[in-house]
């Protein structure tokens, strides 16, 4: 009955994950869709030439997705964070995108992202931690100024 074995490993192998990769992109071709996958950042640098804070997501198929935002805990409540979404939203409103999304937990900063204009698609309640709900946000480029 069996012919195959599944093993748990705590990092994909290089070669695997290339494999993988490569035949999801194959599918999504054939279906007609490019993946467009480009991890990227934005990181801000203080006066110093010290970063204090980063943007870092990555663009697939034709959304943007925020992966995290950090700013150095000297230099929260400046408006950096706010800074490094603008930067975003600016750097790619005019590159034939459709979405910005992102996940956010409840100890986290949802209330930042209502602040930025970003709209609440769904929340995933954890029962066993509160803290760790994720709001999962989303802004449509055609609503970027």
């Amino acid at each position: 009955m069996s012919n195959f074995k599944i093993s748990f490993v705590d990092q994909l192998p290089k070669v695997i994950e290339e494999k993988m990769e490569k035949g999801l992109e194959e599918y999504s071709v054939n279906h007609g869709i490019d993946v467009n996958y480009q991890p990227f950042a934005f990181v801000l640098f203080d006066k110093q030439d010290e970063v204090i804070g980063v943007l870092d997501a990555f663009s697939s198929y034709s959304s943007i997705h925020i992966r995290d935002i950090w700013i150095d805990k000297a230099h929260r409540g400046n408006g950096y964070g706010r800074k490094l979404i603008t930067e975003l939203e600016n750097h790619f409103k005019e590159k034939g995108l459709n979405n910005i999304n992102l996940i956010t937990c409840a100890y986290q900063a949802p209330d930042f992202y209502r602040k930025c204009g970003y709209k609440v698609e769904f929340v995933r309640e954890n029962i066993k931690n509160p803290k760790l709900t994720m709001t999962f946000f989303i802004k449509y480029f055609d609503e970027v100024i």
